[in-house]
């Protein structure tokens, strides 16, 4: 269970994957559930890749904003719909290599973990930053010092090549070993996680390719979605990632499962998210066909189906107002534009009392899109 590895000037270094199988059956059994619930759920290719597109771009975020890059959400997501990007500075930078690493991990065939993949990751990391203490790709060759007080402590890394080199070629062997291969995928690619970022062999971008190597593991045990989502679950709770990343450097049994715990329930999170929002589309799919029944039946003008439609297809407009309906300035006015302000009165009327509409407040009026769940 523990691999103890003496460094020249580090002292013993330990791999370990023991944990407390008690404390993490309750997140793994989760996330295991949940996984299979979304993989037999029905996804269109087109949703599946905006899907994939979206937990990306919020990935790039998050792995980049734990690191300190000052970039909001919106602005990655500008940058990274340009083609080719503008690059003005070295956060720019920073994103569009996240945006090239991951697509280095999509198009990887195999994910044999070795020393030179994991160099290749942080070339990607790194590339064309001009980073005073790190070349993209090269083991450091100095000491550095990691953390804060106010996120559970610093700590010292292996301070020189000699001892990296060791350990990396140490990790390298741990985990893809027996013992550590057979885990589950979830375990084995946190561990990765916790001992790249524990080693911290380059001179800066350790954190990001610790990250990206934990997606690579996922990824290429068939999971979809978690490999993308998951650094955003670390940003959303970044004083627990690095309490736990120090709760198990400080714990003298090497019991890896403060870390194991939190990572587990960041999978469970990030399929919650990926949950809720497939369902979402199912929901929006069945409506359209509801809607369709409707106006095919009768029960519907050729108006109000084309007001359900609109609405259903510009989910952003989260409410309106009769007023809306009427003004010439409206996107949705083109409907109404030739009609009396009782016809409009009328439509919302019928709406209402068919449960299509709900009128939230007294003249403020949303879709309904829970009218066909259970019980409603």
């Amino acid at each position: 269970m523990l691999v103890k590895v003496p460094t020249y000037k580090s002292g013993y270094f330990v791999f370990s994957h023991t944990y407390k199988e008690n404390e993490i059956i309750e997140p793994l059994t989760r996330a295991i559930t949940l996984y299979a619930t979304i993989s037999e759920l029905p996804i269109l290719p087109n949703i599946a890749s905006r899907l994939q597109e979206d937990f990306i771009k919020k990935s790039i975020f998050g792995t980049a904003a734990i690191e300190g890059n000052p970039l909001t959400e919106e602005e990655v997501g500008e940058l990274l719909s340009k083609e080719p990007p503008r690059i003005k500075s070295r956060v720019e930078q920073e994103i569009q290599n996240l945006k090239e690493s991951y697509k280095f991990v999509a198009e990887l065939k195999e994910a044999s973990i070795s020393e030179e993949l994991i160099k290749t990751l942080h070339r990607h990391v790194t590339d064309k930053l001009d980073y005073d203490d790190s070349i993209p790709g090269i083991y450091r060759n100095h000491s550095v010092k990691v953390g804060d007080k106010n996120h559970g402590g610093v700590y010292a890394p292996p301070k020189v090549l000699d001892d990296i080199k060791t350990l990396m070629s140490a990790f390298i062997e741990w985990i893809n070993s027996p013992d550590v291969e057979k885990l589950s995928p979830f375990i084995r690619a946190s561990l990765a996680h916790y001992y790249l970022g524990a080693i911290h062999p380059f001179g800066n971008g350790n954190g990001r390719t610790a990250r990206l190597l934990e997606s690579l593991l996922l990824r290429s045990a068939g999971f979809k979605y978690i490999p993308e989502s998951l650094s955003n679950f670390y940003y959303s709770n970044l004083d627990e990632y690095y309490q736990v990343f120090r709760l198990v450097q400080k714990n003298k049994e090497h019991d890896m499962t403060p870390f194991i715990t939190f990572a587990l329930t960041g999978v469970g999170s990030s399929l919650s998210v990926v949950q809720k929002i497939v369902f979402k589309y199912i929901r929006i799919f069945t409506l359209k066909d509801f809607y369709a029944h409707l106006y095919a039946v009768r029960q519907l003008t050729s108006r109000q189906y084309k007001l359900l439609m609109y609405l259903i297809d510009n989910p952003d407009e989260i409410s309106f107002t009769l007023k809306t309906l009427l003004h010439p300035s409206e996107p949705i006015n083109f409907l109404y534009e030739k009609t009396s302000e009782m016809t409009a009165r009328r439509d919302l009327k019928k709406l209402v009392s068919e449960n299509l509409l709900r009128e939230e407040k007294k003249g403020e009026y949303s879709l309904n899109l829970n009218l066909l769940d259970a019980g409603t």
